[in-house]
């Protein structure tokens, strides 16, 4: 069975994900931009892709299909980042755009991820007619139609293309490089063996940045490690930041729409506090003005900065797409997740790691300060808040409706000593306590793990909420 999740489809290669499934899928993404393409020129499509092992055979093959149901596939000619490749959708002004890749997820994982015009996630609705394509084709019996891939080229409907360059240009003319450039920083870029290798090299090459890239060459394996930014598996970046005496370390997920941080220090910098730092910079630095969209596992710093600043703020369920939807329909002059997916006004609705990682040196260049110094005066006008999540592996994927109404059902009054004032079933169940502090309880919707989150005042708090969090988790699980 395949289906769409928070963003695409993912599956276990060789099981699941295979070729012939691929293609299907493509089909039916065919079949949907054909049904909705208006206008005179023929349809097209920009397909990109990570360094996951065969993610370039999965894209010549999703080129293949689009190309013998009339659509022009524009295919990047090596791996690119996530949101490069849908910075070119608009680019080009494309019915759509498709990125083969698992993003964070372990290396036997690969994925489908299907963009829009606009340069973001495909809305819900936008997923679910692909699904219905799908269940559509099987009851037809009907397959995938392919064309070969030398022809493609030979005739122009499958066109071999370099998406960085462009999306590079608007980076680089979107983020104040001079601001940057009037401090030598010194940064370490750990690309996590993912599609965003070299980017931060070639991005701020003519400022006086000095950047040193780890974990750049390819490596389908990811060296072992799960490909998300997260502490556990940064200690090389650590390493590097002290070795090299760093200002502040980088680090994209597998294809780069999340970031993640190491100050001088040490210390991770996680992406609840970049998404606090730089709304707080485009606010105060920059004069800029928004609403705010937040993801319902996002830092209550968020909420405290919205009430200071007379902004609105919207909460969405966990995933990207969410948030683009809100960017397309409204003034939002900031969006972001706890995963670390954040966008800013004037750019792509799309998740952009190596944008945070610039914005992030912005933020420095004009606090001129260590980034520890600028945390830690966050912290004391907008927190304190500490953060942490655990992860429970399943055995099977759990139905998000059977685990909320277990949940409801044995809500407790009190979490860790306080009591609890609000519930929210928007997506798994979140417990509002009456200090602000909070814990979530939801299934991931791209692979069998139920997530557990909790923020509080302290790092007590949030040890003593998550274990009273998997105890509740417990009862989904008998």
């Amino acid at each position: 069975m395949i289906s769409f999740g928070t963003d695409g489809w993912r599956a276990v290669i060789a099981d699941t994900f295979t070729f012939a499934n691929l293609r299907l899928v493509a089909q039916a993404v065919a079949d949907s931009i054909n049904q909705e393409h208006q206008g005179t020129e023929p349809p097209s499509i920009v397909i990109g892709y990570d360094t996951r092992f065969l993610s370039d055979r999965f894209a010549m093959e999703t080129a293949r299909v689009m190309a013998a149901n009339g659509i022009v596939a524009w295919l990047s000619r090596a791996d690119i980042p996530t949101p490069a490749l849908s910075y070119n959708v608009v680019a080009k002004k494309a019915d759509a755009g498709v990125v083969i890749t698992a993003s964070h997820n372990p290396p036997r994982y690969n994925g489908f991820k299907l963009k829009a015009s606009y340069g973001g996630s495909a809305t819900p609705e936008q997923s679910k007619r692909v699904e219905q394509q799908l269940r559509r084709m099987e009851q037809e019996a009907r397959g995938p139609n392919l064309m070969d891939y030398q022809r493609g080229i030979d005739t122009g409907m499958i066109q071999r293309f370099d998406p960085a360059w462009i999306y590079y240009q608007h980076l680089s003319e979107f983020i104040d490089m001079d601001k940057i450039s009037e401090r030598e920083l010194k940064i370490v870029a750990d690309a996590m063996y993912g599609s965003g290798r070299g980017s931060f090299g070639m991005i701020l090459a003519r400022t006086r940045t000095h950047v040193t890239q780890i974990r750049g060459e390819m490596n389908p394996g990811f060296g072992g490690i799960h490909p998300e930014p997260i502490m556990q598996y940064l200690t090389e970046l650590n390493a590097a930041i002290q070795r090299e005496h760093a200002d502040v370390g980088l680090a994209t997920d597998g294809d780069a729409d999340r970031i993640g941080a190491i100050d001088a220090q040490g210390n991770f910098v996680d992406p609840h506090t970049v998404f606090a730092l730089v709304l707080r910079h485009l606010v105060e630095n920059k004069g800029k003005t928004g609403d705010i969209v937040k993801t319902i596992s996002t830092t209550f710093m968020i909420d405290n900065m919205v009430e200071r600043y007379g902004l609105k703020l919207h909460e969405t369920p966990v995933g990207f797409n969410h948030i683009a939807d809100l960017m397309m329909s409204n003034d939002v002059l900031i969006g972001g997740e706890e995963s670390g997916g954040i966008s800013i006004k004037g750019h792509i609705p799309e998740g952009d790691g190596i944008l945070m990682g610039l914005l992030l040196l912005e933020v420095m260049a004009y606090a001129d300060a260590p980034l520890h110094e600028i945390i830690a005066d966050l912290q004391q006008e907008f927190g304190p808040a500490h953060y942490a999540r655990n992860d429970v592996h399943l055995s099977r994927q759990l139905a998000k409706k059977d685990v909320v109404k277990k949940l409801e059902d044995n809500a407790p009054s009190h979490l860790a000593g306080e009591s609890v004032v609000r519930v929210n079933t928007m997506d798994g169940i979140k417990f509002y306590l009456a200090d602000k502090s909070w814990l979530l309880i939801r299934p991931s919707g791209t692979e069998p793990v139920l997530r557990i989150y909790a923020e509080a005042r302290s790092d007590e708090m949030v040890t003593a909420m998550l274990e009273e969090g998997g105890k509740l988790g417990q009862t989904v699980l008998g």
